[in-house]
């Protein structure tokens, strides 16, 4: 410097050579020949001081992460693990969960917490210091419980994950389901079983029950989650009614009895059509003379005699 070697000129050019912005290198450092405060430098002096717990930085370069200082040989995972490390538990990046930087939890024994293999699904979730039990949310479908023994899928689509946990079996390519569609919780059997609906529902013999098919023609067959009924001979099974009617069509005895009351009942409201003719035409005569009594007089009745006055002039 005192050969003036180290011009502020020779100072610059090495700056341009590293490519960095000279503008802001000035910013950065201002102007040395002043009798003035460097805000940058001021700022950079008080973050060496201790605060809290932390004491002040007397070695540099000094790193602090999370008010703990690491100075030395550093490398990416120790400063990451610092990083991670300020985080809440649940609410670090993915990044701070990878294998190089922690260990997962949820690969022992599925770390102690709720799990349904059959669904794939778990309540652990693996997080920085350790691991969390809390029943998930699976494909917009959430489990509630304490996520350590029970979780149970609640919400009008938690049929389409492990069936809600309800009791299901399939028979004949037919699939029979104790989960209420459409219902946030609980489980039924369907018609024609019965139980508890979440571990078993058996098929109900509506047969031997007596419960359906009990007319006297019908036989009566169980069938899984249902029955068959029958009638012998030519008889036809009505459900709705269980009742057995006949196939074949009407004898021809049935349909000449039918005719004789067809014509029966024609007969029968023609004269009564003609029975009512008569009285109202009797009942209008007898009205219409009444009214002509009060007005014109009878042909039996004599003339009322006049009387004339003659004045005598």
């Amino acid at each position: 410097m005192k050969e003036k070697k180290y011009t502020k000129e020779c100072a610059d050019k090495v700056i341009q050579s590293l490519g960095l912005d000279l503008k802001l290198i000035d910013k950065c450092i201002g102007d040395p020949e002043a009798d003035q405060e460097n805000p940058i430098l001021k700022a950079e002096q008080d973050a060496q001081v201790g605060q809290g717990s932390r004491g002040d930085v007397t070695i540099l370069p000094t790193l602090i992460v999370n008010d703990r200082q690491y100075r030395g040989k550093l490398d990416k995972t120790a400063v990451l693990k610092a990083i991670c490390s300020g985080f809440e538990e649940t609410t670090e990046p993915a990044v701070c969960l990878s294998e190089d930087i922690e260990t997962n939890e949820c690969l022992d024994n599925n770390g102690g917490c709720w799990q349904d293999k059959a669904a794939n699904v778990t309540a652990c979730k693996d997080t920085f210091r350790g691991r969390v039990c809390e029943c998930p949310i699976v494909d917009g479908v959430k489990f509630s419980g304490d996520g350590y023994t029970h979780c149970a899928a609640s919400g009008s689509g938690r049929c389409a994950i492990n069936n809600g946990g309800c009791w299901k079996s399939t028979r004949d390519g037919t699939l029979y389901s104790a989960c209420l569609i459409g219902e946030p919780e609980g489980c039924k059997c369907p018609e024609g079983f019965k139980g508890d609906g979440v571990n078993t529902c058996e098929d109900v013999d509506e047969c031997r029950e007596k419960l359906a098919c009990q007319c006297k023609d019908c036989k009566c067959k169980n069938t899984y989650g249902s029955y068959e009924c029958s009638c012998g001979g030519d008889l036809l099974y009505m459900k709705e009614h269980d009742t057995c009617i006949s196939k074949k069509p009407m004898s021809q005895v049935g349909w000449g009895f039918l005719w004789v009351i067809f014509f029966g009942l024609a007969i029968a409201g023609v004269g009564a059509y003609a029975v009512y003719k008569y009285r109202l035409r009797s009942y209008m005569d007898s009205e219409i003379r009444a009214i002509m009594a009060q007005y014109m007089p009878l042909d039996n009745q004599g003339e009322v005699p006049t009387h004339n006055s003659h004045l005598d002039i």
